[in-house]
């Protein structure tokens, strides 16, 4: 453990000097990469020194009870050790925690996408809870949050929205909510009383730099229109709304939300270039999905992941069995017990697999 803390200290010694070289910071992409090394390496040294800070204080103290004749600085030591040793259990796992390998795109910003899967009008309403519920969230972090594009049900709610999301991680701390959400619950059109069951899926892209994925002009089928609301009656007067269509993957985006025809370009290409990113990502895992156990059930956005229930305030994420009966404070934005959970069962997962235990 003491050699992975001097280990740290000369990679951060090393990144700190790589990143102010002028040089490096000509080639943004290499730059990025070393930026976000370092950040990480930074976490990981600070979790190892508070490790290594209580490591010298026990043993200093385990020192005056060998040597100390003096039974009131000997019981002040066994007091002292009372105090520290659970700390150092407790810095002990977090340091092993930070050891694990890192995900570089767990630092990125987000691209969310929400879409309205089976259930007519009460899943595009759900759609909206759905949204509610992670932009709260997002305000929660402290991170910010921009509408990229949105089409709206024929009721109210939303058949797809897609939001970027920046900040700190984000992409690390969304990630896992990508899935099929399902809701039971009486529809507000529900004449009888009836519970019905509907779905809403989530997809969570890490966000693309333009250095990080290369889209060539002539790969581009660009179509411009005039931007449509509920009803398909048209909302403006210009043709603002951009579709564009990756030609070699079939990937079409769109984008209506902007009055200005160049910005939704602009931000129709952002979540192009993140969805190529992730596809690209996605065959790289592909390639190790046997070797990997460190996942959430099987990360497939087919896959029903959680369960709103309202008639029992009940919320049941199913990749990893956890139930909890606060459904209107979740909905409020409050996640973070659920984020927790997953990622400690995915961190757990991963130190299994460090050591080679058969789960």
């Amino acid at each position: 453990m003491k050699g992975n803390v001097e280990a740290l200290r000369r990679r951060y010694e090393e990144l700190t000097a790589e990143l102010s070289d002028g040089d490096v910071f000509k080639d943004q992409k290499r730059y990025r990469g070393l930026a976000r090394e370092h950040r990480h390496v930074e976490r990981q040294l600070a979790a190892g020194e508070r490790w290594l800070d209580l490591q010298e204080q026990v043993e200093g103290s385990q020192e005056i009870l060998k040597t100390e004749k003096d039974p009131e600085f000997v019981e002040m030591a066994r007091e002292e050790l009372g105090e520290l040793e659970p700390q150092l259990e407790a810095a002990a796992a977090a340091f092993e925690t930070a050891l694990l390998p890192h995900d570089p795109n767990d630092d990125r910003d987000a691209i969310l996408e929400v879409r309205a899967g089976t259930g007519g009008d009460e899943a595009a309403l759900f759609a909206e809870d759905l949204v509610r519920m992670y932009l709260r969230y997002a305000e929660r972090q402290g991170w910010k949050t921009e509408l990229i594009d949105a089409t709206e049900g024929t009721v109210g709610g939303f058949k797809e929205v897609i939001y970027a999301v920046r900040g700190e991680g984000a992409f690390g701390m969304l990630r896992w909510e990508s899935g099929v959400h399902r809701v039971q619950r009486v529809p507000a059109t529900e004449s009888q009383g009836r519970v019905h069951t509907s779905a809403a899926s989530v997809a969570v892209l890490p966000e693309a730099e333009e250095v990080d994925v290369e889209v060539n002009e002539s790969d581009l089928r660009i179509d411009v229109y005039r931007a449509r609301g509920p009803g398909g009656q048209s909302v403006n007067t210009t043709d603002s709304a951009v579709r564009i269509t990756h030609v070699p993957t079939g990937l079409v985006v769109q984008c209506q939300d902007e009055k200005s025809q160049h910005k939704n370009k602009a931000k129709a290409m952002q979540v192009l270039r993140s969805r190529l990113l992730e596809q690209a990502i996605a065959e790289q895992e592909a390639k190790i999905a046997a070797e990997r156990k460190s996942q959430v059930g099987t990360g497939d956005r087919s896959a029903k992941i959680r369960t709103y229930n309202y008639p029992q305030s009940r919320v049941t994420d199913h990749r990893i069995g956890l139930t909890v009966h606060n459904l209107d404070a979740i909905m409020q934005g409050e996640l973070d017990g659920v984020v927790a959970a997953i990622q400690e069962y995915r961190r757990n997962e991963a130190l299994a697999a460090g050591r080679g235990d058969d789960r």
